[in-house]
């Protein structure tokens, strides 16, 4: 592009065609000739009549200036002028490398950044230049292509939820070492990280470097802490700078289950300081709901800190089996437990029946042997919803009967009587010590201390189940600690007392170290890497880099170590991970954490993501010519002394000229395709398929529904239209019951306003078919590169529990009776709604009574619209198989089609019980 006085010009050279304004100057000039005058006598007859048509002997000279700005609007609109043009980078001509620092720090301002990279590809489409992209954050080898190409790819970038580091640097270098020359535009999210120079130099050893950069400071989070009675907040920006006052808010449910902010507080950066610190005193009830604090007015992971059992305070019942006596504290079967526990638990004292309405997490027993039948039915209740009993033995446990012939419901053992006595005057042997931990075991990685010692126990009956069950033993193999599951909660039993008659064990660290691996108590304080040592940790929710949770899906688990100390990436992904009854949040922002500004050399231009938007004239400049040329007819006519006789003509000529230019287009088009859009769809049932961007793919997802179209027309009562191809960006979805997305590799994520519309969709009836059409490849899951972008698209959507079709499904009976969902391919791996877990099958019954309307799901890879398509011709487009077998193949594909918009169309009414008779006839029995 050239620019003159701040107007760009597409095609320059056209401008050279304004030297050609002075001679049609000259040739309008002479044009008409200027008549000879001759005196004619008879002349003097015509006086005093008048002609109503003249001829001008000379065109004024207004009237040639009209004409020669209307040639010039001409000449320059044709020649693509620019209004505020974005030259800010030096002119080329080569290859062009986007590089994106990609972060979390940018995500505040990632549509900026996206507006700024869109002006560049226009820019760089203009001037011809194949473009490639290079996140740092996930590198790629680059690949250039045209810049037109990636405009619609830009919506599938978005922030990875951790920096940039040396090792993705140095992998970077790697992949453009070998890269031909190029020009380089750097997206920097403002931080700095080890790698980049050497990156910077990498680039400029090809071609010319800009950076551009939001001139905003980035703030983040560190974890949120528990002392004092209140939640510690930190909050972090990387450049120091003025005073700055950032609202902090508290989310999680409120009691109605809804999300909600439950707190807000004020930090304040002092002036020069890059910390600011701030509290929230919340009662314990309160606390527990929150979820997650975040940084009001940013939008980015590490302006998020996840919240996890650190800040909730459990609530822990203690009863003991005898009173404690007064004076005699060290001698209460409690005073260790609560020693232990009151630092980061809530206790509760009383009765039992007086605690259970309470509902604590834990019930502590020390020492209580028998419990009465109504005790015992309200515990069992308690437990059987999630509850955790833990118990200690003592003497009256050790003389009594209970857990002896039979194992007892609250004990997770059978037990020896009397027990076992060892390193005592009256015994045989030295006092016992602790096993090392066992792989499984959730002490396991503990460290045992040399003083830790067992004098007395209660001993564990031989049982097959017993190994299982023991989770902590002494160097003789004999039993420490058992457990057991009991519906959803667990019961645990320590073969010791909870003081220190019996053993050691509840003087020592150790003891508060267990009961801490066995989530008693949260501690307030987080864990160390020696601490999650032996453990494993499952992810249940990950953190995009914009700080959105989104289920965790089937990431692998990690290593309790790797949990702390490992950096966040693709392999360890901030979010919520859990273990057991703990949860641990894993953030982006890790305490003492601190944010450094990037400082670029001073040889490196930075500019700024606003860029003024680029303003096309052409369209003006013809309009101006337009009006122009308009005007010229009129002045012309008015010198010809025609104009009244032909102002009519002229009015209706110029009003239907200038009535376009004064309805704005964009309104009169989206007006006019809206409405018929919506008129289209509504006026009879029409299929609808999603729009991938590839044309094959789209061409045949067009056949197919086109092809299931005239089955359904010829078969059944319904009578579609022509299908339609669906924009999600741009289209209402509500108007088709049916949506058929066949996925591709490369396909584009859609926006965030589209996945409101598909959620909407979702939940109004309306049915989503996603054919990942590899089913002769890969079975359903992330085994292919259409799996995986499956996983992707459908990670935003409000997607209930799946499973595979069932047998007994309403869709293989809704119009055809089918046991097999084939397309193209022939796979069974077709998963629809779960049923609801309490659905039972009556006896005598074919199937279940599941009146619980349509599913909003189906998802498969059997490439149903290849075996659906037909051409024109009415001829298949793709064969199936070979002979008879492959025809068989298309028909049940045909009959599944029919079987899926039945479904969608009249619900799960062939789930009622009413039509059994008639289906068992069709079944033959």
């Amino acid at each position: 592009m050239t620019v003159f006085g701040g107007i760009g010009f597409t095609a320059p050279w056209l401008l050279l065609a304004l030297l050609t304004l002075p001679i049609l100057w000259i040739i309008l000039r002479a044009v008409p000739p200027a008549p000879i005058r001759r005196r004619f006598p008879g002349v003097a007859l015509l006086l005093g009549l008048k002609d109503d048509e003249t001829v001008s002997d000379r065109t004024p000279w207004w009237l040639l200036l009209l004409r020669m700005l209307a040639a010039a609007a001409i000449i320059i609109g044709i020649a693509g002028p620019v209004l505020n043009p974005n030259d800010d980078q030096a002119q080329g001509n080569g290859p062009l490398l986007i590089v994106l620092d990609g972060s979390w720090a940018g995500a505040t301002r990632w549509a900026e950044q996206e507006e700024a990279i869109a002006a560049q590809l226009t820019r760089a489409s203009r001037a011809g230049r194949t473009v490639a992209f290079l996140n740092l954050a996930r590198p790629e080898a680059p690949v250039f292509v045209t810049a037109q190409s990636w405009r619609n790819r830009l919506v599938g970038f978005q922030p990875a939820p951790w920096q940039p580091d040396a090792a993705r640097a140095a992998q970077a270098r790697t992949l453009v070492e070998d890269v031909e020359p190029f020009d380089t535009l750097w997206f920097s999210d403002g931080l700095d990280y080890p790698g980049r120079e050497d990156l910077l130099a990498t680039f400029e050893a090809k071609g010319s470097v800009d950076v551009y950069q939001t001139a905003a400071n980035v703030l983040a989070m560190t974890p949120a802490g528990f002392e004092d009675g209140a939640v510690q907040l930190t909050a972090i920006r990387a450049a120091a700078g003025p005073e700055r006052e950032i609202a902090v808010q508290a989310q999680g449910r409120d009691p109605a289950g809804n999300a909600s902010i439950l707190a807000t507080a004020t930090a304040v950066f002092a002036a020069g300081e890059t910390t600011a610190e701030t509290a929230l005193s919340l009662p314990s009830e309160l606390r527990a709901r929150i979820t997650r604090f975040d940084l009001q007015g940013q939008r980015s992971a590490g302006s998020t800190t996840l919240a996890d059992d650190g800040l909730r305070r459990r609530e822990v019942a203690l009863i003991a089996g005898r009173e404690s006596r007064e004076g005699l504290e060290l001698l209460s079967p409690l005073h260790y437990i609560e020693q232990a526990l009151a630092p980061n638990a809530d206790l509760i004292g009383g009765a039992l029946d007086e605690i259970l309405p309470a509902n604590p997490d834990v019930i502590v027993l020390a020492d209580v042997a028998t419990l009465s039948p109504a005790e015992e039915e309200g515990l069992g209740a308690w437990i059987d919803e999630g509850g955790m009993l833990v118990r200690f033995a003592g003497p009256r446990v050790a003389a009594s009967d209970v857990s002896r012939a039979d194992e007892d419901p609250m004990m997770p053992v059978r037990l020896r009587s009397g027990g076992r006595t060892v390193g005592g005057a009256m015994s045989w042997g030295e006092p016992k010590t602790l096993a090392p931990f066992r792989e499984g075991s959730p002490f396991f990685g503990l460290a045992i201390p040399e003083d830790v010692q067992v004098t007395s126990q209660v001993m564990a009956q031989p049982d097959p189940t017993l190994s299982e069950r023991v989770i902590a033993e002494l160097t003789d193999g004999t039993p420490l600690v058992t457990r057991k599951a009991r519906e959803q909660g667990q019961i645990v039993l320590f073969h010791v007392t909870a003081t220190a008659d019996w053993s050691t064990l509840p003087l020592s660290g150790l003891f508060v170290q267990m009961l801490e691996r066995l989530a008693i108590s949260s501690s307030a304080s987080r864990p160390d890497a020696g601490q999650l040592e032996g453990t494993t940790w499952t992810p249940e929710q990950v953190m995009d880099g914009f700080g959105t949770l989104r289920d965790a899906g089937n990431l692998p688990g990690v290593p309790g170590a790797d949990l702390l100390s490992a950096p966040p990436g693709p392999d360890m992904q901030p979010g919520i991970y859990a273990s057991g009854d703990r949860r641990l949040a894993r953030n982006v922002i890790e305490a003492g954490d601190t944010l450094t500004p990037v400082s670029w050399p001073d040889r490196i231009p930075v500019r700024g993501f606003a860029v003024p938007p680029e303003q096309p004239l052409a369209g003006w400049l013809l309009s101006l010519a337009i009006l122009l040329l308009l005007a010229d007819v009129v002045a012309s006519l008015a010198l010809s002394g025609r104009l009244l006789g032909k102002v009519n003509r002229v009015a209706a000529i110029t009003l239907a000229a200038l009535l376009p230019l004064t309805v704005p287009q964009d309104i009169r088009a989206q007006t006019t395709e809206a409405d018929g859009f919506a008129l289209n769809a509504t006026a009879e049932v029409v299929l609808a398929y999603v729009q991938t961007g590839n044309r094959q793919v789209d061409e045949m997802s067009n056949a197919g529904l086109r092809g299931l179209s005239d089955t359904l027309f010829f078969r059944t009562s319904v009578e579609p239209a022509a299908p339609v191809g669906v924009d999600l960006e741009m289209d209402e979805l509500a108007f088709f019951p049916v949506l058929y997305w066949p996925i591709t590799p490369d396909q584009p994520r859609p926006s965030a306003e589209a996945y409101v519309k598909l959620n909407a969709y979702l939940r109004s009836g309306g049915l989503l078919i996603f054919d990942t059409r590899d089913a002769d490849v890969a079975r359903f899951g992330n085994a292919s590169p259409n799996g995986r972008k499956l996983q992707d698209i459908a990670a935003p959507l409000d997607i209930p529990p799946l499973e595979p079709l069932p047998a007994d499904h309403v869709l293989t009976r809704t119009f055809y009776l089918l046991q097999d969902f084939p397309g193209r391919h022939s796979s069974r791996d077709v998963w629809v709604e779960a049923a609801p877990p309490d659905a039972e099958q009556i006896e005598g019954m074919p199937f279940r009574n599941l009146n619980d309307g349509v599913t909003p799901v189906v998802i498969g890879g059997n490439d149903w619209a290849a075996a659906w398509a037909i051409g024109l011709n009415g001829a298949p487009m793709v064969p199936i198989g070979r002979g008879f077998s492959g025809e068989r193949q298309r028909e049940l594909a045909f009959r599944f089609g029919v079987n899926l918009i039945m479904h969608v169309l009249t619900g799960n009414y062939k789930s009622d019980q009413v039509h059994v008779p008639a289906l068992l006839d069709r079944l033959g029995q």
